[in-house]
């Protein structure tokens, strides 16, 4: 079983999911909320370049488009248009990192500002870039959670991600497809510390979208059987999350702000949502985790 791999005072995690669709950035929003209620320092970094993105869904994506603005792509090649300060912005109590629209071209900009270190005889690792711009900006003595969240591809977004935060939650679709992939988590995990020389944690597994069907209950029933931690399962909630989207809030928020009575098949998910951060701070403090290069 792969355990939390960082022993430092910031709970650190990215979101992963190898398919879109599942409800990954929904998740890492709303357990981001969840910590800041429980009176957390939170910041989320958003690496995803979509515009179903973790800054659309908290309302902090006005500046996407802005040539003129500074981003953190700026920060990652150094050449930052004033300090990461700038950068964030803030929504329901939890800090953000919005992402910009030059996230798509990423790929091409690090490898160019790799080959001029090269050029110059210099060595310049384009997968620990985030890593560098959070460790020099101070974030462990400022925050107690970082969250990730980084589109599935795996690419160089995926990789500056795990290497900032050492630790996946990782949501995934009950279904056979959904189960396959967790299968393969351990492979996945191990292919990354091979690659990025760093280990990797995977503080939790979360089945999204249960509709309690047959195919579904045996999903599940094979997750009990592996190592992986899955300490909630989340009910299929496509009205509830797809109106957070239309109003740009969490789940939290979209439920005290936007519903004239109380549902409580709603407040059940609130209460799973705050059971999984509460499992992720607790996890986090009990790891007896070795030493890392997470932000301190």
């Amino acid at each position: 079983m792969f355990v939390a791999c960082d022993q430092t005072r910031v709970l650190s995690y990215t979101v992963h999911a190898e398919a879109g669709g599942i409800g990954k950035t929904t998740l890492a929003a709303n357990l981001a909320v969840a910590d800041a209620r429980a009176g957390r320092d939170v910041l989320v970094v958003d690496l995803d370049p979509q515009r179903a993105n973790l800054s659309r869904l908290l309302g902090v994506d006005e500046h996407r488009n802005d040539t003129d603005a500074d981003h953190l792509v700026r920060h990652l090649i150094e050449r930052p248009r004033g300090p990461f300060d700038n950068l964030v912005e803030t929504s329901e109590g939890v800090d953000i990192v919005p992402a910009h629209s030059v996230l798509e071209r990423i790929g091409d900009l690090l490898a160019r500002r790799r080959q001029e270190a090269e050029d110059l005889g210099e060595s310049w690792n384009q997968n620990v870039q985030l890593l560098r711009v959070l460790r020099e900006a101070g974030v462990n003595d400022r925050y107690d959670t970082l969250i990730v969240d980084p589109p599935a591809t795996a690419d160089v977004k995926l990789y500056n991600a795990v290497h900032a935060t050492r630790n996946l939650v990782v949501p995934f679709e009950p279904s056979g497809k959904g189960t396959e992939s967790i299968r393969g988590l351990e492979d996945l995990v191990t292919g990354m510390e091979s690659s990025l020389d760093i280990s990797v944690g995977i503080l939790a597994v979360v089945p999204m979208g249960f509709r309690d069907t047959t195919s579904q209950q045996e999903a599940l029933a094979e997750l009990g059987e592996m190592t992986f931690s899955h300490p909630v399962t989340i009910r299929q909630r496509g009205a509830l999350f797809e109106s957070c989207w239309d109003v740009q809030c969490s789940a939290f928020e979209y439920v005290e702000s936007h519903r004239s009575r109380v549902r409580e098949y709603e407040q059940d998910t609130l209460r799973k949502l705050e059971q999984l951060a509460t499992f992720l701070r607790q996890y986090n403090t009990d790891s007896d985790g070795g030493e890392s290069d997470a932000p301190r």
